[in-house]
């Protein structure tokens, strides 16, 4: 592996960069006519255009990335997140074209990616799964007689989805045909695959998931929990590690769990297996995400180990450097995600040139960002404008480490999820950290507009 081409753009194609330039490697970006001046584009070795603006026409257009493989000679290819990033497909093709690519298997994406195949392999892992439906339900009548059976509220989910998409929640058995028949077709428009599963609602859960790692010789480990329950509408916003509700029982557990999943699907390179913890602190496996995850500096911040890299060594075929035992836990760190929206506004989206753009620094402050003043925050892709991580040696420090980071953070020209970090690093079911997955939506519904007094 000599030539990276980077099948990504934003922040984790400049992250990806770094790493290879770090372990001496040639890399390649590729980007669409609305990125021309992407920073991706000038830190990298070469850089080739590979279509106009929309997502289809360019970053998911797979001929394109090959030609640009073949006219660079780049002989890895590495996804990213997003995009093609969890395409069986894509991996299996750069795998019958001789290129490596940096992740795991098609197979074990194939697999995984199934949601109902993957709840499967867990539950044969002896993980503990959520109630619900054996597999794919094919019609209206059997999903009601499984709704029915598992006691409604039930969720409704896409077996092909992710990122939040392709569900659809059944309080009754009066909407359940409605919510079956627009989670399917939902389902078919936004992943080309029509089937749904059904699962048990849990109420109230917190979003737990475990950083793995696995070479190609059936070495694993685990590097800790994430702590992802800030969420709007099922998207993150905040993470944060260790978590502060497992105690060290729960997280050697759900760690070992973990790990039994993804040594039953064959998995190698990164990994995160996400759960859902319940009211009384019981973990269900919900899925796999075969990919790094913009989140993975959180884990790295943790443990020291870089994640990116591991992913670029496991794809040439070196071996972990080390067992569990090798690794530690030190402090508390967390992810602020910066994007560009308006909080006050219902989070609506905030694409436009920077005027300023100056990031914070100091002891224990990371920013991980592909911008700069100048440059534009094009309408087509996700809105992040960066990553803020902090750590401390416990929660309190980090969240005040947090508050110092953020106040320094000036961006011009367009709104930023900055307010609403600082609103939340005062909140006081926040900082005691008392809240689930409803809690962010249930203060958006009171109207809470998140400015700070």
């Amino acid at each position: 592996m000599k030539k990276v081409l980077i099948a990504n753009r934003g922040e984790i194609a400049v992250r990806i960069i770094r790493a290879c330039h770090d372990l001496g490697l040639q890399t390649v970006a590729v980007y669409s006519q609305a990125d021309a001046e992407a920073l991706h584009v000038l830190h990298a070795d070469e850089a080739i255009c590979i279509g106009e603006a929309p997502s289809h026409q360019s970053y998911l257009k797979i001929p394109a990335i090959l030609s640009a493989c073949e006219i660079t000679g780049a002989d890895a290819v590495h996804p990213g997140y997003g995009f093609l990033s969890e395409n069986s497909s894509f991996a299996s093709i750069c795998e019958s074209c001789g290129l490596n690519f940096i992740g795991p298997s098609s197979q074990a994406i194939a697999l995984l990616g199934d949601k109902a195949k993957a709840k499967a392999t867990a539950k044969a892992a002896g993980c503990p799964v959520i109630p619900g439906s054996d597999g794919v339900v094919e019609d209206l009548e059997t999903a009601i007689e499984v709704a029915e059976q598992l006691k409604f509220p039930i969720f409704i989910k896409a077996v092909a989805g992710g990122g939040g998409k392709g569900i659809r929640i059944a309080q009754n058995r009066h909407e359940f045909a409605k919510q079956f028949t627009a989670a399917r077709a939902e389902a078919e428009a936004n992943f080309g695959n029509s089937e749904v599963y059904l699962e048990k609602m849990i109420l109230n859960p917190r979003h737990i998931e475990v950083q793995v790692l696995g070479d190609k010789y059936g070495h694993y480990v685990h590097l800790g929990e994430r702590d992802c329950t800030t969420q709007r509408r099922r998207q993150k916003l905040i993470e944060e590690a260790p978590s502060p509700v497992l105690t060290a029982k729960m997280r050697q557990k759900i760690g070992a769990a973990a790990v039994n999943v993804v040594k039953a699907a064959g998995y190698y390179s990164a990994g995160t297996i996400e759960f859902l913890l319940d009211r009384e602190h019981n973990f269900y496996f919900m899925e796999v995400n075969t990919r790094i995850q913009v989140e993975h500096t959180v884990s790295e911040e943790l443990t020291g180990i870089d994640l990116v890299t591991e992913q670029l060594k496991i794809a040439r075929g070196d071996k972990l450097g080390y067992t569990q035992k090798n690794i530690s836990f030190k402090g508390h760190v967390i992810q602020y995600r910066i994007n560009a929206e308006n909080p006050a506004q219902n989070f609506s989206p905030s694409p436009g040139k920077l005027e300023y753009y100056l990031p914070p620094g100091g002891p224990h402050v990371r920013v991980d960002s592909a911008c700069y003043s100048g440059y534009s925050i094009p309408p087509n892709y996700d809105s992040m404008i960066a990553k803020l991580i902090v750590k401390g040696k416990d929660r309190n420090e980090a969240i005040a480490i947090g508050k110092r980071a953020l106040r320094e953070f000036h961006v011009g020209g367009v709104y930023t999820t900055i307010p609403f970090h600082l609103y939340m690093m005062k909140d006081p079911r926040f900082l005691d950290a008392n809240f689930d997955l409803t809690y962010i939506d249930g203060l958006i519904a009171e109207g809470c507009q998140f400015i700070l007094d």
